[in-house]
């Protein structure tokens, strides 16, 4: 089976299990929602400190979603059945990279549905052409998606994975975190995108580079 072959049945097998439990869609979006109306709730009816902060607000509660990701992949898969796939001769980066795709397209997911509800409950007000800072979101989220399935793949198998994997993934998010909270605000004071989505990709890149070198030190560990 070719590696892009791989890439796509990790993939596929990831999203098909997401779509049988159904957490995103009825568990941690509608906890998304309610997390982004309690912080309203939280500062008052300030509308002024309420429509500068909702972007901000909108990226705590991504990353938050993120930690779930990781916590949901470092328990999915049990130590017998990462050897069977190690058997079979599998490239571990090609699971890594099939986990970390499958959590890109659920975290973009939620970031598509939360984004408009950030927009109703907080009334940002969005500089022209903001469109375009969506490029360093959308980035940023996918980057997001390798932190997230990192941790979990570091964090497999071990009892304190629900300490560790929050630990691993929070100073790995600040930079994505930055560049995509970051690239609105400069908008706004009529600044440019560009170094936010050179970071962006930057870091993007430098994930994927770690991803590489340590998916087969990671699988034999967990054998």
């Amino acid at each position: 089976m070719s590696f892009a072959r791989q890439v796509a049945e990790f993939c596929r097998r990831d999203l098909l299990t997401e779509r049988r439990a159904g957490e995103v869609v009825s568990i941690v979006t509608p906890f998304g929602a309610v997390a982004l109306m309690s912080f309203p709730l939280a500062f008052g009816i300030d509308s002024a400190l309420l429509s500068r902060v909702g972007p901000a607000v909108f990226w705590v509660v991504v990353f938050l979603f993120t930690m779930q990701i990781a916590l949901r992949h470092s328990a999915a898969e049990r130590p017998q059945q990462r050897a069977v796939i190690a058997l079979l001769g599998v490239d571990p980066f090609a699971r890594l990279l099939g986990r970390t795709l499958a959590a890109a397209i659920l975290i973009l997911v939620f970031m598509a549905i939360l984004f408009p509800a950030m927009l109703l409950f907080y009334s940002p007000d969005l500089p022209d052409g903001w469109p375009v800072a969506l490029i360093p979101g959308a980035l940023a989220g996918i980057g997001l998606a390798q932190v997230g399935t990192l941790a979990a793949e570091v964090t497999a198998g071990l009892r304190t994975r629900t300490t560790l994997a929050p630990l691993i993934v929070a100073p790995l998010a600040v930079p994505l975190l930055l560049a995509g909270s970051q690239a609105l605000e400069s908008l706004a004071s009529g600044g440019s995108i560009l170094p936010w989505t050179v970071l962006v990709v930057a870091t993007d890149l430098a994930l994927a580079v770690i991803g590489a070198a340590i998916a087969r030190p990671l699988e034999e560990a967990s054998l």
